[in-house]
């Protein structure tokens, strides 16, 4: 039972095939006949665009009827509310806030923070199955330990995730980004995970102040698996390499969506795991309209659930521009695969090409440890245009100075124009001068706002 291949045996097999979509579209008549009955915000919306859930006879249909729900648009609603985010719940959501069991939310770090309301049963049957399904393809097992280092406050990353994590029946040492790196280190060196999870910029941050903090680098203190998300990095060729070398450990990247990466040696993307509970379409980032499904696609990510009490969304963008793969994966597993490029709140464009952080980061990277791969890109003006040059602050290595920084900024810029299409200007950094989060790593410096 143990080495199955997969953690459903009877669904993953069917995952990117042609019968899933025919349980997909039975799913989401029966979601669409209960939103209508119950959600007053999803009823109004089903009556306005003459749809009736039982006679839906296709997805295109669905995407012609109805249309996006995202940050503006729940803003409205609790607008429409008075300003009341519990009533707004009401509206959405099939079932009363009262059977509620969790409301977690996303960070916020662009505004209203994303709720996800949910009952036990969405925690456990959706979020907790996505994460067994990824974690199972990553070879944790009941007997590891999770270090779990993602914050444990409202974020859907925190508690939910947690619990969702534990599924597999793994034991949890949840000490929790709040802690900070000392404690998390002194746990690790007591309790011996063997799986961290938390952000990639926690787990770079790690690499540093493991010798000061227990006198062992972070590959003497047996972690096997760094389950990451939150942010871009587990998915970045570069970062990647840099966070396996120093562990020791095979890295995995999730979220964005209901995805886990595989195993496979070079990054694939993330798998989508969850077919069976939402459908996953793309739009133009622009006009809206939806993209051919295609080997290679990109555009902004869309997702409608399938089956959930609370945690209902439909047709919805979380603001992310992702590159889908439907041709089979070589590491042999099944899904169809998106690679995140960038949030679309984070996108830049100069002199008209458009650049996004984690592309920047990813070059960054490469002159490690020239550069520590701590940076920030530094916004005159507000986003998304910049008259160029774009300015990205870096720290530099230990003892690297004069002329090697010359040389290295050279080189650098150089790199950025032929795979980015900018030359930016490099503005250095003391190594350790730029601030380390226990969260979410930091990303640009905006002196326009001061």
């Amino acid at each position: 039972m143990e080495e199955r291949k997969y953690w459903d045996m009877e669904i993953e097999p069917l995952l990117n095939t042609p019968g899933m979509e025919k349980i997909q579209l039975a799913k989401l008549k029966k979601m669409l006949a209960r939103l209508k009955t119950n959600a007053p915000f999803y009823a109004d919306m089903i009556s306005k665009a003459k749809l009736d859930p039982e006679e839906l006879g296709s997805f295109d249909e669905f995407k012609e009827k109805i249309g996006l729900f995202d940050k503006a648009a729940l803003r409205q609603v609790v607008m429409d509310c008075g300003g009341d985010f519990i009533k707004a719940l009401d509206q959405i959501m099939p079932i009363s806030v009262d059977e509620l069991d969790y409301i977690a939310t996303t960070t916020g770090t662009t505004g209203v923070p994303t709720p996800y309301p949910m009952t036990n049963a969405d925690l456990q049957n959706l979020w907790g199955e996505m994460m067994a399904r990824g974690g199972w393809r990553a070879g944790i097992r009941s007997n590891d330990r999770i270090l779990f280092c993602f914050a444990l406050s409202m974020v859907i990353a925190g508690i939910p995730n947690l619990i969702a994590m534990q599924k597999i029946g793994s034991t949890m040492l949840p000490v929790g980004a709040e802690a900070k790196s000392e404690r998390i280190l002194l746990m690790q060196n007591l309790f011996k995970g063997t799986v961290y999870a938390g952000t990639p910029s926690l787990a770079e941050y790690l690499v540093e102040q493991a010798p000061k903090v227990v006198g062992k680098e972070v590959s003497e203190l047996g972690l096997k698996t760094l389950v990451c998300g939150g942010e871009p990095g587990a998915g970045i060729p570069e970062i990647k390499k840099k966070l396996e070398s120093a562990y020791g450990a095979k890295i995995y990247d999730c979220g964005a969506g209901f995805g886990f990466s595989c195993d496979h040696e070079e990054y694939q993307g993330m798998h989508s795991l969850l077919d069976d509970l939402y459908y996953y379409e793309l739009v133009d980032p622009e006009t809206k309209e939806p993209i051919p499904w295609e080997h290679g696609a990109k555009g902004e990510a869309v997702f409608t659930i399938l089956e959930a009490d609370g945690w209902v969304m439909i047709r919805t963008s979380l603001g992310d521009i992702h590159q889908v793969f439907t041709e089979p994966c070589p590491c042999g597993r099944t899904g169809f695969r998106y690679k995140v490029i960038g949030r679309s709140d984070d996108m830049l464009k100069v002199k008209g090409v458009m650049v996004y952080p984690s592309h920047l980061k990813g070059v960054v990277n490469e002159f490690v440890p020239r550069v520590t791969g701590e940076m920030r890109v530094v916004l005159d003006e507000k986003p998304p245009r910049v008259v160029p040059p774009l300015k990205i602050r870096v720290e530099h290595g230990e003892g690297i100075s004069g002329d090697e920084l010359d040389k290295l900024e050279k080189e650098i810029v150089e790199t950025m124009s032929k795979r980015l299409k900018i030359s930016p200007k490099i503005l250095w950094a003391e190594p350790g001068s730029l601030e380390r989060s226990h969260y979410k790593g930091q990303t640009f410096e905006k002196p326009y706002e001061e």
